[in-house]
């Protein structure tokens, strides 16, 4: 099933997508929650996707459709409680920055002052003159779990969206006075208003296996970014395998997965400008569009 978070009467409001249109979701129609239309987060924490997914025909025949030009969206998860990035996990990736894989997955936060939805604008902030992208695959936990095996690692999934992993260059790779290297992750990965997450969330049964599906992304047109996601170093079973080893995942938290090659930093250097069009699509999902605008 496809889904999405929308907004309705100002409030993320989860919708099952269908033949081009959004149907609101009420629980009240299969039993659940009557009176109250949940948000898509809502829906994950409280347990309620497999039951959506099993009746799914019952809420669309029981509710208006919105059109999915004009309407508002919400970030897929609305609060997650820990969004965890991937770093370097596509060869292509490494590949550009002239580097080895390591040994094991490595991670780093982001927060949720940076979380956007489809369609809203990532904010260039004044104090980064070095802006990129990241077009990355997401996974959704819908399950709280701890020492996750890969083997078990697929029923803590609620279902896969697109991420675009905005990132301040400037900020984030630097050289200190004696010129040692080092990776300031914080400011360079998680200023305002840098994490598209969205539009749809498809859950695991639909979107079946990750690696066959391609990921891209266009600047203004452009295809910067173009490739297999079985270029993966290191895949999604171990990726969760190895995060909640010490960590509880819990529902709606997310995990994206690393980008492939082809960020501006490691190519030609056309870092975003206000204006510019960002378009990160993933086979099965659809394609996450935002525009770029100047911090006033």
């Amino acid at each position: 099933m496809k889904l999405a978070n929308i907004v309705l009467n100002g409030e993320p409001t989860a919708a099952v997508y269908n033949d081009g249109k959004l149907f609101p979701i009420d629980l009240s129609l299969i039993g659940l929650s009557p009176g109250r239309i949940p948000s898509l987060g809502g829906v994950i924490s409280n347990g309620h996707l497999d039951k959506v997914v099993e009746y799914g025909s019952v809420l669309i025949s029981g509710s208006q459709p919105v059109p999915v030009e004009t309407v508002r969206f919400a970030p897929v998860v609305e609060s997650p409680q820990k969004i965890l990035m991937t770093a370097i996990n596509y060869h292509g990736h490494l590949k550009e920055q002239k580097r080895e894989a390591p040994d094991e997955p490595f991670f780093f936060p982001r927060y949720l002052n940076s979380l956007i939805a489809h369609r809203e604008n990532i904010l260039k902030p004044r104090v980064s003159s070095m802006v990129d992208w990241e077009a990355e695959l997401a996974v959704i936990i819908g399950k709280k779990g701890k020492y996750i095996s890969r083997s078990t690692h697929g029923e803590y999934i609620a279902g896969y969206t697109i991420a675009n992993d905005i990132s301040f260059r400037d900020l984030q790779l630097r050289v200190d006075s004696r010129g040692n290297r080092y990776t300031n992750w914080i400011p360079g990965k998680s200023l305002d208003r840098s994490f598209p997450l969205g539009p749809f969330l498809v859950t695991t049964d639909e979107f079946g296996d990750p690696y066959s599906k391609r990921i891209s992304l266009k600047l203004n047109g452009e295809v910067r970014q173009n490739e297999l996601i079985n270029d993966m170093v290191f895949r999604i079973d171990q990726l969760v395998e190895n995060i909640s080893s010490g960590i509880t995942l819990t529902p709606c938290d997310v995990i994206s997965t690393g980008t492939p090659g082809g960020v501006a930093y490691f190519t030609d250097k056309r870092f975003l400008k206000a204006g510019d069009q960002l378009e990160a699509s993933i086979d099965g999902i659809g394609t996450l569009e935002n525009h770029v605008t100047d911090e006033k």
